[in-house]
């Protein structure tokens, strides 16, 4: 099986020529730019109260009660709603059935103490084409309503809605920014080809960017959330090219004879890491944006690549075979202090950081098979999260709280989710789309 992983890890030559969709990107990006500028809101809520404690290893989960709203597109808002705040794994969504009080009463804590429910959502649509929701999050147990808030957007935009609307309540309950207006960046064959996609992160409302190559290997984010670099071969020589959601343009920003393969950006975006085997042997760089300078960091003549910048900018985690084997290694950003981090398997790849720098993801081989493991930077605690099927291509969520990797462990390749101690794994890519090199974005 050829992945993006083992692509990194053996020269690739084919040829073919560059398609690149700028309509279809132009559409994207018109509709990423709406989508920041489409929602309002008004809001009233009282001092500020964390109901859930999502930091204390022993979580109870809210029995929550998230009524229809009424209204055109009120169920679908609801229900969108109630699968966000159900997959944290901090929320017992109460069956509806259960019920007492209907969506036009006026709220009554005796309704709802008495199924067991301590918060409340309820909620009205109006509109057609542009909808007025109005939301009210009730704490049944003695506060009363502690948040209301008005939200406008267009109905062709529910979805984001939505999930703005489970990420404010998820923010009022526990205290913490949600993650559920965040996308994920992927590739996944397209017409014979590999294309770039992105998507909500539940794996709705996939799109195509409409950038193509013969190969085009898994997409970085920029720290803030408007870019995305990626490696893609195109008329038999492979580049690294940069995606402006902002500019809506694309841009080649290096490329050389070998294989080229971008890495992480720098914390303020304006440098790359990346590896080439420009000089016959597969070394690591820094590449300055703006004027194109490069640097080679890494003085090794073994195969080294996938480097990836911590989130305090300090250190390059990166895979090398220096020492017979690919295997994970630490590095400071220009390449000094190097040391071993993973000892355990003979194959081990594709590293990246948890958003607090506490953790570093990786894909381990074990029994023939590859599996997501999560090890701390000082080399303890080292966690085995997959055992079933081939898993690759891992990346954290923004809070550090949720994980995506690729999967074939139903057949073809897809992307799933699952929580950060290796919990609820899903698949989020239809059957039908053979997806990997998930990237989640920072916002």
């Amino acid at each position: 099986m050829k992945t993006a992983a083992s692509c990194q890890l053996s020269v690739v030559s084919k040829k073919r020529t560059r398609i690149f969709c700028a309509s279809a990107l132009l559409r994207f990006c018109t509709s990423a730019l709406f989508f920041l500028f489409t929602f309002h809101f008004s809001l009233f809520t009282c001092e500020a109260k964390v109901y859930i404690d999502i930091t204390s290893p022993a979580i109870k989960k809210l029995p929550i009660a998230i009524q229809e709203f009424s209204g055109q597109e009120g169920k679908n808002i609801a229900d969108i709603i109630r699968d966000d705040l159900d997959f944290t794994g901090f929320f017992l969504c109460l069956d509806r059935a259960m019920y007492i009080e209907s969506p036009t009463q006026a709220f009554n804590p005796k309704n709802w103490s008495a199924i067991g429910a301590e918060a409340v959502i309820k909620g009205t649509v109006s509109g057609e084409q542009s909808l007025t929701v109005m939301i009210s999050l009730y704490d049944v147990i003695g506060d009363g309503e502690i948040f209301k808030k008005e939200y406008k957007g267009e109905r062709t935009s529910i979805r984001q809605l939505a999930h703005i609307i489970a990420n404010d309540i998820y923010k009022h309950i526990t205290g913490e920014n949600g993650i559920f207006k965040t996308k994920i960046a992927f590739v996944a064959e397209d017409e014979g080809r590999k294309g770039l996609y992105i998507m909500d992160w539940d794996g709705a409302a996939i799109k195509r960017l409409g950038i193509k190559g013969d190969f085009v290997l898994r997409p970085h984010w920029s720290r803030d959330g408007t870019k995305l670099v990626y490696s893609s071969e195109r008329g038999g020589q492979w580049g690294i090219y940069l995606l402006d959601f902002m500019k809506m343009t694309e841009k080649k920003i290096f490329t050389s004879r070998g294989l080229n393969m971008a890495g992480s950006f720098s914390p303020d975006g304006g440098g790359i890491m990346l590896s080439s085997s420009r000089d016959e042997t597969y070394g690591i760089y820094s590449l300055n944006i703006s004027d194109s300078t490069l640097t080679r960091i890494t003085s090794s003549r073994g195969i080294e690549v996938s480097p990836a910048i911590s989130p305090d900018g300090k250190l390059v985690v990166f895979v090398s075979d220096r020492g017979g084997n690919p295997q994970i290694y630490l590095m400071d950003r220009k390449g000094y202090d190097v040391r071993r981090l993973t000892f355990e398997g003979s194959y081990n790849t594709s590293p990246s950081w948890s958003p607090d720098g506490k953790k570093i993801i990786f894909v381990g081989r074990q029994s023939g098979k590859n599996q997501v493991f999560t090890i701390s930077p000082d080399g303890s605690e080292l966690t085995q999260l997959t055992d079933t099927g081939n898993n690759e291509d891992p990346s954290f969520s923004p809070d550090g709280r949720f994980i995506i990797f690729s999967s074939d462990r139903d057949g073809d390749n897809g992307i799933y989710i699952m929580r950060s101690d290796g919990e609820s794994q899903k698949r989020i890519t239809p059957t039908w789309l053979r997806a990997f090199g998930p990237e989640w974005s920072p916002n």
